[in-house]
């Protein structure tokens, strides 16, 4: 086939890739013109991953073909696929966080004077980059030095020092604050107006419609069809990929004047030196969920594993209210050990639920004894508890929506929102008095993620408190009774999440508002 400058940028025609037990996609075509952002959304496990890795050349079809501005095309290895110009950002970043930003971005395609790195022409081409695509990078700034939205412009760098002409972008707004988001909206649009592709992966469709000129929507591996982003709104896309209508968001719960479950006083965590964590203080009341709100590294991931007992404390107190009436009805937290803070009440949904909340090899039931091996009915006295914990695997199933064969499968071979909802169910069973929820539904679609802000809300109206922590500013605001903002360790903000813009909280979490 020979090329052709009006073809599609990227043409994917009768895409089938299978894995043992599923198809992942089946004849799916996807066509994206030169010179635009084009979204691809879906539910997790509906096969957008598959697809672009798939262009990426990280895994072959087993049916169907790939042309590229017109010339059809066979990828071994993302090799080929940068060769033919597609650069992939992912959702994670690949970045060294000891090195420059000059050596990021060049590794493997260094400019060399006879033997050694010839600096002086990386960095030149570097500034010309971000010059004509408006980054404002510093070729010799250390990675780790850089907040997230720069280590991002770095990420697309990278793909763009190596010629790339078409950009896959898989969740890159995951970890930014709202001023971020904003300024990489702009730079796509701006990638596009000086003629490059750019296909653009994200499960938040407010995004996809700001950014996207189409819209192609994948639910169960197959096409469900795309369409001109300006024909539809955020609700309409959801519909299109769940395939049914959303629920309408409930109304803000009330909490009541009660004592509260969870207070912290004075709470330090100090590392090296550093106090990670400096004299927080919080309370949560039953029924109520308390949102921390704060840009990554600013004390989130302290604070949690300190009331969880998997980091130690520096100085301050952590006290639970067990419920109970008389003497005893108060424990103090502070240095007991996770188990028995468990084995009070306190369920915890860690933010990464592939290293922290999961055995991936094991099946559901033998994850449903995870951090619970004490507690019935995963534990009968001193001994697992077999046939209770396959038990109430089963009702987990059942009652949280987790789609699954049964409960023999492993837990790897769930989608995300699936894993998700298996944990959300673990965490909550045993009517705990307090959830810790860090990132809920971070990476889940937008089915999973409604799912599991209904059974949050639903527990708060059985008198559960929860801690949440999110990157996701919306989601903080829809769910929390009360908002706090961590920045460099200390509580800066308080709102009331009725009455505050998100460009306000992105402004509290950098700094750039004064502190309460």
């Amino acid at each position: 086939m020979s090329s052709d400058h009006r073809a599609p940028a990227v043409e994917l025609i009768g895409i089938t890739k299978r894995f043992p037990g599923v198809v992942a996609n089946n004849d799916i075509t996807f066509r994206v013109a030169p010179g635009t952002v084009h979204a691809l959304v879906g539910e997790n496990g509906a096969g957008k991953s598959t697809l672009v890795n798939t262009l990426y050349g990280m895994h072959q079809p087993d049916e169907g073909r790939i042309v590229i501005a017109g010339s059809e095309v066979t990828f071994r290895s993302p090799a080929d696929a940068i060769g033919h110009g597609i650069g992939m950002v992912h959702q994670h970043f690949k970045l060294a966080d000891n090195l420059t930003v000059l050596e990021n971005v060049v590794a493997g395609a260094e400019p060399r004077r006879g033997w050694f790195l010839d600096r002086r022409a990386g960095a030149e081409r570097i500034r010309e980059l971000a010059a004509r695509h408006h980054f404002d990078v510093d070729p010799d700034a250390r990675v780790e030095a850089l907040g997230v939205g720069a280590r991002q412009r770095v990420e697309i760098l990278k793909v763009l020092y190596r010629g790339a002409r078409i950009v896959i972008l898989d969740e890159p707004t995951a970890v930014l604050v709202p001023q971020e988001v904003d300024e990489l909206l702009v730079g796509l649009r701006e990638l596009a107006s000086q003629g490059l592709t750019v296909i653009f992966i994200s499960h938040k469709l407010d995004e996809v419609l700001r950014v996207a000129d189409d819209v192609t929507v994948l639910r169960r591996g197959s096409t469900v069809g795309t369409v001109k982003a300006t024909e539809l709104s955020a609700r309409d896309l959801a519909t299109m990929m769940i395939g049914a209508e959303l629920s309408a968001p409930d109304a803000r719960i009330e909490v009541a004047d009660a004592a509260p479950v969870l207070v912290v006083r004075d709470l330090s965590v100090a590392e090296a030196g550093r106090r990670s964590l400096d004299a927080v203080n919080l309370s949560i009341r039953p029924g109520e969920i308390l949102g921390v709100a704060g840009v990554e590294g600013n004390g989130q991931s302290e604070l949690i594993e300190a009331v969880m007992g998997i980091r130690p404390i520096a100085s301050g107190s952590i006290t639970l209210d067990r419920g109970g009436a008389g003497p005893g009805a108060s424990a103090e937290l502070t240095h007991l050990t996770t188990r028995a803070r468990r084995e009070m009440g306190i369920g915890y949904i860690p933010e990464d639920r592939s290293r922290q909340a999961l055995l991936l090899d094991a099946p559901l039931w033998e994850n449903r004894i995870l951090g619970h091996q004490t507690i019935p009915p995963c534990a009968a006295g001193s001994r697992i508890d077999r046939v209770g914990a396959r038990r109430d695997t089963q009702r987990i199933v059942d009652e949280f929506d987790v789609r699954t064969p049964n409960i023999d499968v492993t837990a790897g071979s769930l989608s995300g929102g699936n894993q998700q909802k298996l944990i959300v169910g673990r965490e909550m069973s045993g009517a705990p008095r307090l959830v810790i929820a860090a990132h809920p539904t971070r990476g889940v679609d937008v089915g999973a993620q409604e799912a599991i802000w209904q059974l949050l809300r639903d527990a708060q109206r059985g008198g559960l408190a929860v801690l949440l922590v999110s990157a996701d500013l919306d989601e903080l605001v829809r769910l929390s009774t009360r908002l706090v903002v961590l920045l460099r360790g200390r509580i800066t903000a308080e709102f009331d999440p009725d009455d505050v813009s998100l460009a306000e909280l992105g402004a509290a979490m950098t700094g750039a508002r004064g502190a309460a």
